[in-house]
C-alpha cells in the first residue's frame, strides 16, 4: 500500500492547538490552531471568479498556509480543519481538485 504523504484536509470539526484552520469568512476565528480567512466565490460568472482567475481564494489560502508551515509562521500542522458554509466546502473541494498546487500538498480526508 502506498502512503500518501500530503497534508489531509477535514470539513468541520473542532480544531486542536496543532492543526491549521482555513475559516471562511463571516466564520469565528477558533480559540487553537493557526487560522487563515478566505472568502467564498459568489455563485454565477463575476470579475475575478475561479474560471477566469490563474488561482482562487481557497487555493491562495491553502498556499498561505503551507508557506507559513514551511517558514516557521506556524507550528508544524498535521491536519487543516475547513469552518465554512456549503459554498466556501465548495470552493475548498474545487481547489483541492482542481488547483494543481493544491492537489499536491493537500488531499481531502474522508471522515
Amino acid at each position: 500500500m502506498e502512503r500518501d504523504s500530503r497534508i489531509p484536509v477535514y470539513i468541520g470539526g473542532s480544531p486542536g492547538p496543532d492543526d491549521a484552520v482555513l475559516v471562511e469568512d463571516g466564520h469565528a476565528m477558533p480559540p487553537a490552531g493557526h487560522a487563515i480567512r478566505f472568502v467564498a466565490l459568489k455563485l454565477g460568472h463575476q470579475p475575478g471568479c475561479f474560471c477566469c482567475t490563474a488561482r482562487g481564494p481557497a487555493a491562495n489560502a491553502f498556499s498561505a498556509l503551507y508557506r507559513d508551515r514551511a517558514t516557521g509562521a506556524a507550528p508544524y500542522f498535521g491536519r487543516v480543519i475547513v469552518l465554512a458554509s456549503l459554498l466556501g466546502e465548495a470552493d475548498i473541494k474545487a481547489a483541492l481538485d482542481q488547483d494543481a498546487v493544491t492537489k499536491a500538498r493537500f488531499r481531502l480526508a474522508s471522515a
